[in-house]
């Protein structure tokens, strides 16, 4: 069995099981830095104005400053390879179910001292995705039948800005 077929074969399964609905997890905290570098992060401050503090990415539109991705997805596309989940290029990887069902938009998250909220940006991966996990493993995430799941992840924006930091609990409210 191929490589891909594996991580398509591991994401089924994962998505047959579920995922946490209510109470989840922060588990990491990445910021993008010059020249694609990564770092990882305890903590990190939420503002209206940059997104998450240090972060290369910052666009004036704060509907797409912060990436929120299901941690078990992203372990699966890493084929458990936790150095790996950097690439992704998300800020924030969470244990939680990212659904419509579970957080449509316009769900509030309290992180920490934070609160963001969920968009209606759909967030859908790039070229740099697939170079760095494979196509077939974004094809999987995106498909049609999918979309619902949000299996590359969320946009969150900013309401109360604070310092938000890794292993701390995610509430909805």
């Amino acid at each position: 069995m191929s490589e891909v077929v594996a991580v398509s074969d591991a994401l089924a399964d994962l998505v047959e099981k579920g995922f946490t609905r209510d109470h989840g997890r922060l588990e990491a905290i990445f910021i993008r830095l010059p020249n694609e570098g990564r770092e990882e992060l305890q903590e990190a401050s939420l503002t209206k104005a940059e997104g998450v503090g240090g972060d290369r990415w910052n666009t004036n539109d704060p509907r797409t400053q912060i990436t929120l991705m299901n941690a078990k997805v992203l372990d699966c596309v890493s084929q458990g390879d936790r150095s790996r989940w950097e690439l992704a290029g998300d800020q924030l990887i969470a244990d939680l179910d990212l659904s419509v069902s579970n957080l449509p938009v316009g769900q509030r998250l309290r992180i920490g001292e934070t609160i963001v909220e969920v968009t209606e940006i759909p967030h859908t991966g790039c070229k740099k995705f697939v170079a760095r996990y494979g196509a077939d493993a974004l094809n999987y995430i995106n498909a049609e039948e999918r979309a619902d799941l949000r299996l590359r992840g969320v946009y969150v924006m900013v309401i109360e800005e604070g310092v938000v930091r890794a292993g701390e609990a995610i509430e909805k409210i």
